[in-house]
């Protein structure tokens, strides 16, 4: 099926209908900011893996897919018309808590509630929104659907591959989309500074090596240094296990299976388990094969358990990070703590 005159007639409607109800965008809740543009932000060329975007103008109507774009906007100022739901950590409405949070604190209402799909972005719910723009900077959407989106709108896609955008990246990337770039290093400042007060509050992290790991559906998963949670781990002062890259393969640039038999050799002096819940790694901790991980044998596993704090650090946003850092730097703690 070929979404395209579809797309157009779609995005041309509701593009029409805004205008012809003299609607403005409302101050609150409107993809507008709370204050105007840089001077001199726009026009402005966004390169990405699919070619370059030009965004010619402020704009006023920002639809946001993938993860860390929302959270990025509203770092800013910028409240998107529409987000896509976050099935994972997010409340019945897909709304995740730092998001619900940072909403509050703006007095804005919550954007309309794009669905989300696993094969194909929902091209109907996003049109009927009449964005004049789309970022799924830190996203998953092929080169077609990137082309379906931006009949749609100027669509920015991620740099380079999917689900691979460092998070600061996708901060510096929705501040220059927005014309908020001085905005976007005033928030990347700030957690910078809230990241290096906990490194320096914990000297006992310094040093350490990690992995960082989950068990989950009968499969054993290894997340590489190229992931944004390790990647913040390092932040924190820890260093990545050399058994990480020896266990290594060519499953995903960012992790990688690994089999139960081979548990043993992933030496490090902590290890970061992620569970959704607390039976999930009870489950896991007791089991033998976990038995047979060093960390384990030692008591120094930092359990990161539930799905909120987990969506917080798997991969922080311009949000998230603040939101759960006390929690997570506490629970690395405790199991740097036990390290002999």
């Amino acid at each position: 099926m070929s979404y395209r005159p579809r797309l157009a007639l779609l995005a041309t409607a509701a593009v029409t209908a805004l205008a012809l109800s003299g609607c403005a965008p409302a101050s609150t809740g409107s993809g507008k900011s709370t204050e105007a543009p840089e001077e001199g932000a726009f026009p402005v060329s966004i390169a990405h893996a699919f070619g370059e975007t030009e965004i010619p103008e402020a704009p006023e109507r920002v639809v946001t897919l993938g993860w860390g774009s929302t959270d990025a906007a509203i770092a800013v100022g910028v409240v998107p018309v529409g987000m896509e739901a976050q099935s994972y950590g997010g409340d019945e409405n897909g709304v995740l808590p730092w998001v619900a949070d940072a909403l509050d604190d703006l007095d804005a209402e919550t954007p309309a509630i794009i669905p989300s799909t696993v094969e194909e972005p929902a091209y109907e719910q996003i049109a009927e929104q009449a964005p004049d723009l789309i970022l799924a900077v830190y996203s998953g959407i092929t080169e077609e659907q990137f082309d379906l989106l931006n009949e749609i709108a100027p669509t920015v896609a991620y740099p380079d591959a999917p689900w691979a955008t460092p998070w600061t990246e996708v901060v510096t990337t929705v501040g220059e989309a927005l014309g908020k770039s001085d905005e976007a290093a005033t928030v990347l400042d700030d957690i910078e500074q809230a990241t290096a007060d906990q490194a320096e509050a914990h000297p006992e992290l310094t040093g350490k090596t990690v992995a960082a790991v989950a068990d989950s559906g009968g499969k054993f998963y290894v997340y590489k240094g190229a992931d944004s949670r390790v990647d913040f781990l390092f932040d924190l002062g820890l260093e990545d296990a050399p058994a990480v890259e020896e266990l290594a393969n060519g499953d995903s640039s960012f992790y990688y299976e690994l089999s139960y038999e081979e548990l043993d050799k992933l030496d490090s002096d902590i290890l970061v388990s992620y569970s959704d819940t607390e039976e999930a790694e009870s489950t896991f901790l007791n089991s033998s094969y976990a038995q047979t991980i060093p960390a384990v044998a030692n008591g120094s596993v930092a359990s990161v358990v539930g799905v909120e704090l987990i969506a917080a650090v798997s991969p922080p946003s311009a949000l998230s990070l603040t939101w759960g850092i006390d929690e997570y730097v506490a629970i690395l703690a405790e199991a740097a703590a036990a390290v002999k």
